[in-house]
């Protein structure tokens, strides 16, 4: 293979608007721009991604090899001044390294321009309890957290840490002191860097991602004693989300954490990426503000309940996924297709667009 300049062809998927670029052997760099994929230069052989992801790591401040070559996968990020932030996921697939690097704005987001309603930023009003940001991997989670946090750190005091694996974007100081702690090179993992920050006087804590039953726990515990803090989960609809939690713990425990859960858990913001009518991506928001109502069915074990809720709620800031794709059809931002496949009840949604 002719060798790519990388800093250049970093360049040059920035400028494009690249979301996502892949570096995988057997084919050539390729850049995912609105959902789809696109070549750049030619085929990648074994030792040419190797030789990438080597220059990669150079460039996160010559980042050690270590774990990736004894656990088979690494998170990083770094940054090109003047041009971007780069995340970076290097694995070994086939037997030979590979990378998805996920391209990110020095800018911090701007919540009109990528269509994030008030109902969802709304959410940064409180000040206490847990926040979660839900949706399938790629859809904006951390986006929409940043603008979360860029938002409470603009409108009120206090000391926001936040625990990212890897950091994404760059807060600085306003109202708020933002510590922004990086998983692996500021703390060994996100439970440990959790247990720290409680003694840290934090008002808002962000904890990037909640994977395991003892983090979770802790982070209920941190909710429960005045913190707010926000997190994200791999889940679709703010009901899924409840039962993922549940689901974590042991049956013993189930009833304790419903109780607990229906106390601390404030809002859910669920989400998803779909195509528009001009092939660009637009992100479809589900909402739901716990009320006296909601916390009961939490309590009682009738969480299939809440979706009904959800869907039929007058309240402003509580809309269900369907009712904001319905929207966005008659808005014409999507059509009619686009809107009964992301649908959660694709029966009623078609009665809808009738």
């Amino acid at each position: 293979m002719a060798e790519v300049n990388l800093e250049e062809f970093l360049k040059t998927a920035t400028h494009n608007d690249t979301s996502d670029i892949f570096i995988i052997s057997g084919r050539p760099f390729s850049m995912k721009i609105n959902g789809k994929l696109q070549g750049y230069g030619e085929r990648l052989m074994p030792a040419d991604t190797e030789r990438v992801i080597r220059e990669l790591y150079e460039m996160a401040n010559h980042r050690s090899l270590q774990k990736l070559f004894e656990k088979g996968d690494d998170d990083f990020s770094f940054s090109i001044p003047g041009l971007s932030r780069f995340r970076v996921n290097s694995y070994r697939q086939r037997s030979s390294f590979a990378a998805v690097i996920r391209v990110l704005s020095f800018e911090l987001p701007d919540p009109e321009a990528l269509h994030i309603p008030k109902a969802v930023l709304d959410m940064s009003d409180f000040t206490k309890g847990m926040v979660l940001v839900t949706g399938p991997a790629g859809s904006g989670k951390s986006t929409t957290m940043a603008c979360l946090i860029d938002r409470i750190n603009h409108t009120r005091e206090g000391h926001i840490i936040t625990l990212e694996d890897p950091l994404e974007y760059l807060h600085r100081h306003d109202k708020c002191i933002v510590s922004q702690r990086e998983i692996m090179t500021d703390s060994e993992s996100y439970l440990a860097s959790l247990r720290a920050c409680l003694r840290q006087s934090p008002d808002v804590i962000l904890l990037g991602e909640m994977r395991d039953y003892e983090t979770i726990a802790t982070a209920m515990t941190a909710a429960e004693t005045g913190h707010l803090l926000l997190s994200s989960l791999h889940t679709i609809g703010a009901a899924n989300t409840i039962s993922r939690i549940m689901d974590v713990f042991e049956p013993s425990q189930q009833r304790q954490v419903a109780i607990q859960l229906s106390m601390v858990l404030q809002a859910v913001c669920s989400q998803q990426l779909v195509p528009d009518v001009d092939g660009k991506n637009i992100p479809v928001f589900e909402v739901m503000i716990l009320t006296p109502a909601i916390r009961n069915m939490i309590r009682d074990d009738k969480v299939h309940q809440i979706e009904g809720v959800i869907a039929s709620s007058s309240q402003e800031q509580m809309i269900s996924m369907d009712q904001s794709l319905f929207n966005l059809f008659r808005k014409g931002a999507i059509t009619k297709e686009t809107a009964l496949r992301y649908s959660t009840n694709r029966d009623t949604m078609k009665r809808k667009l009738g």
